[in-house]
């Protein structure tokens, strides 16, 4: 079997080559495997979507829109305060608010 030279590492700017079966260097793929885990394994799993059902049926107009005077539906369940893998904030009825995708996509955005 002829020799293939291994691929250099996808991460930008890393000038290494890439682990053989990887597509990064060790340094990187390490790095890549810290970085964020599955919305499963983050706990957004079959009970959060029940949960998640029942407060959009209880509440089912973005909050965001509706301090400006606009009527839009909520399609998202946000932690107010992020629960950063903390369980009891995570499942706090009191963290959560129903936002539509644009609220959320603008308050992730910013970091809140």
């Amino acid at each position: 079997m002829p020799y293939k030279p291994r691929s250099g590492c996808r991460y930008p700017g890393c000038p290494n080559r890439a682990e053989k079966g990887s597509s990064y260097c060790s340094k990187h793929r390490k790095q890549k495997e810290r970085e964020r885990s599955t919305s499963t394994a983050r706990g957004y799993n079959y009970r959060w979507q029940k949960v998640r059902r029942m407060y959009l049926r209880e509440n089912p107009l973005c909050v965001e829109c509706l301090k400006e005077g606009w009527v839009i539906p909520a399609t998202v369940v946000d932690h107010i305060e992020p629960h950063r893998g903390d369980q009891a904030k995570f499942w706090d009825s009191d963290n959560l608010q129903s936002l539509c995708e644009s609220c959320h996509n603008r308050k992730t955005a910013l970091g809140k």
